[in-house]
C-alpha cells in the first residue's frame, strides 16, 4: 500500500477530479490524502453552478499541517490536477517540495489540466504557462491529452506516431498522452517512456463522460505503485476505464458506485508498438 498526496478539484455532483481519483486509487490498495483546489457544486460545463476555489495559501497551510504531523514522510506519490490560478499552481508546486524534502523517492504526477478540443484552452494562457514552467520540469509522470500535449510540446498531435514524437519533445521521463485520434473510429492512450512508446487503442463514443482522464491518470500511477510494468499498467488503466465508459451508457457522469466490480471485471486491453 502505498499514500498518495491529490490535489485536485472536488465536486458535490459528477466524476471529475478528486472524485475519480481517489476511488480509482482505493481500489487499488493505496491510501490517499485529497486536498481540493476548488469545492463546486458540479462541473463548471453544466448551465448552473456554484463554488469557488480553495485559497492558494490555505492549500499551502494544510500540507505544511500534513508535513509538521509527519505524514508527508510516509507519501509514495503527489497527483496535481485541476489549477484555476498561477497562485494555485505556486501552492501545488509547494506541495511537492514539501513531499519531496519528507521523502526524496516520492513520484509525482502532473495531469496538466488546461485545455481540450474542440474548446482549446479553458484557463488563462498564463496559468497554462505556469504549469509547463512550475510544475512540468518537476514530473516524473505527466498525462496530458492530445489538446494539451499538442500546446506543450508546439507540434501536431492527430495520431499516435505524432503523440509518441511530442512526447519526446518534451523532458518528462514518463508520459501518457490521453485521447488522441486512432482512425477507424478510435482513440489511442499512448505512452513514452526513454525507452519504447506504446499505444492502447479504445472504441471514440461520441459523448464522453466526464472524468475520464482523471480516472486514467490515478488508475495508471496506482498501478505503477504496486509495481507492474508500464506496459501492464497501461493495458490495466485503459481497461478499466473503458468498462466504465461502457457502464455510463451515454451518461454525462462515470458511474462510481459499484464500479470496483466493473474495474475487476475489466478485460485487459492489447498494447502495441508505436
Amino acid at each position: 500500500m502505498a499514500r498518495v498526496l491529490a490535489i485536485s478539484s472536488h465536486v458535490a455532483y459528477g466524476s471529475v477530479g478528486l472524485a475519480s481519483i481517489v476511488p480509482a486509487l482505493h481500489w487499488l490498495g493505496h491510501e490517499v490524502m485529497p486536498l481540493p483546489t476548488v469545492v463546486l457544486s458540479c462541473n463548471p460545463a453544466y448551465p448552473h453552478f456554484a463554488g469557488d476555489a480553495v485559497p492558494a495559501d490555505r492549500i499551502v497551510a494544510i500540507a505544511e499541517a500534513l508535513a509538521a504531523n509527519g505524514w508527508l514522510a510516509g507519501t509514495d506519490a503527489v497527483i496535481t490536477g485541476y489549477l484555476p490560478t498561477r497562485d494555485h499552481v505556486s501552492a501545488a508546486r509547494a506541495a511537492v517540495a514539501m513531499v519531496r524534502s519528507a521523502n526524496p523517492a516520492a513520484r509525482y504526477l502532473c495531469d496538466p489540466v488546461f485545455g481540450d478540443e474542440p474548446g482549446g484552452l479553458y484557463l488563462p494562457e498564463a496559468v497554462a504557462t505556469a504549469i509547463v514552467t512550475e510544475l512540468m520540469p518537476l514530473a516524473d509522470l505527466a498525462t496530458p491529452n492530445s489538446f494539451e500535449l499538442s500546446w506543450l510540446a508546439k507540434a501536431p498531435v492527430g495520431n499516435p506516431v505524432e503523440a509518441r514524437d511530442a512526447a519526446r519533445k518534451l523532458a518528462v521521463p514518463t508520459l501518457l498522452a490521453t485521447s488522441v485520434p486512432d482512425g477507424d473510429n478510435r482513440l489511442a492512450n499512448v505512452l513514452v517512456t526513454r525507452d519504447e512508446a506504446l499505444a492502447c487503442s479504445v472504441k471514440l463514443r461520441e459523448e464522453a463522460p466526464h472524468g475520464t482522464g482523471d480516472m486514467l491518470c490515478a488508475m495508471f500511477l496506482g498501478q505503477l505503485l504496486n509495481g507492474n510494468a508500464p506496459a501492464d499498467c497501461l493495458s490495466a488503466a485503459a481497461s478499466a476505464v473503458d468498462a466504465s465508459v461502457t457502464a455510463a451508457h451515454g451518461l454525462e457522469e462515470l458511474p462510481l458506485a459499484g464500479a470496483a466490480a466493473l474495474w475487476a471485471s475489466a478485460k485487459a486491453l492489447p498494447v502495441s508498438a508505436v
